[in-house]
């Protein structure tokens, strides 16, 4: 019994270790961001939103304010709606705006990173564009917002984000965090299919109606890699796109730079990324 006890005390203590250390398992075990967000005085809600025909679910947080205000569309990382894109959510509704993030993957079940990872790669582009237009459409009719709509997103969402830019002319901004850029969203999914897109897949960048501001980790040349082309295109289509890369960083900052064991180089990221964002909101 004490043999059976001390090996399943090593166990548990080799399991803590793997989920400190491991940034993939960290991007589930978010209790300290479901703290930060339960602490939270601003309101946050879930609500129902209808996508052709299905029905998915959004995160909505409100800030304090007594003026109308701009909405964020928030996309979410490859591991789904997680405690910290909620919190990012009332983090946006702290900096004064009205953040919205939908659930890509309602409907569908997941209980690891593998698994929500196979569910993200198996949705089809159009079926992203349309819970992500039902969510602009959702933004567009809160009594609260003044009519102005942005987007954001992260890792895989960061692809998203920039790939939805070139299908909605209505955004007036968009904010790409370390996702693959100057992609389609045809493209994207593509790539995380492992099939490349064609040579002109990038070339609808021309669509893009607003500025695309690009915050990159440096340790991050897989998504660091699409920036130079990216930036040929924006500037060839006569589009302003702002990419910045934070030095020291690695892929995931925002998410890892927030939390408890964060090292430095992804907090100062975090940190300055957060004091360029709230400037650029304050622009909408």
């Amino acid at each position: 019994m004490k043999q059976g006890y001390a090996r399943g005390r090593f166990l548990g203590a080799m399991l803590v270790a793997v989920i400190m250390c491991d940034p993939l398992c960290n991007a589930l075990a978010q209790d300290w961001a479901k703290e930060r967000l339960n602490n939270s005085p601003r309101h946050g809600e879930w609500v129902d939103l209808k996508s052709g025909e299905r029905t998915i679910k959004a995160f909505v947080v409100y800030p304090e304010r007594k003026e109308k205000t701009p909405v964020v569309l928030v996309v979410h990382e490859i591991f789904g709606l997680s405690d910290w894109i909620r919190g990012v959510c009332d983090q946006l509704a702290e900096s004064g705006v009205i953040a919205i993030a939908p659930d890509l993957l309602s409907g569908q079940t997941y209980s690891d990173v593998d698994g929500a990872r196979k569910a993200i790669s198996a949705l089809k582009p159009e079926q992203i564009k349309a819970d992500l237009d039902a969510a602009a459409d959702y933004a567009s009719k809160i009594p609260a917002s003044n009519g102005t709509l942005a987007v954001c997103g992260f890792c895989w969402g960061g692809g998203v984000t920039f790939a939805y830019a070139t299908e909605n002319p209505k955004l007036k901004a968009a904010y790409s965090f370390y996702g693959l850029a100057g992609v389609t969203l045809a493209g994207l999914m593509g790539q995380y299919r492992g099939i490349q897109p064609p040579p002109d897949e990038a070339s609808k960048v021309a669509n893009i109606s607003c500025p695309v501001y690009g915050f990159y980790g440096e340790n991050d040349e897989r998504v660091n890699a699409t920036i130079p082309k990216a930036e040929e295109l924006m500037k060839v289509a006569g589009k302003k796109y702002e990419p910045v890369i934070y030095k020291g960083a690695g892929h995931g900052f925002m998410r890892e730079g927030e939390m408890p064991n964060a090292n430095e180089a992804n907090k100062k990221a975090r940190d300055d990324a957060w004091a360029r964002w709230k400037k650029l909101l304050k622009q909408l």
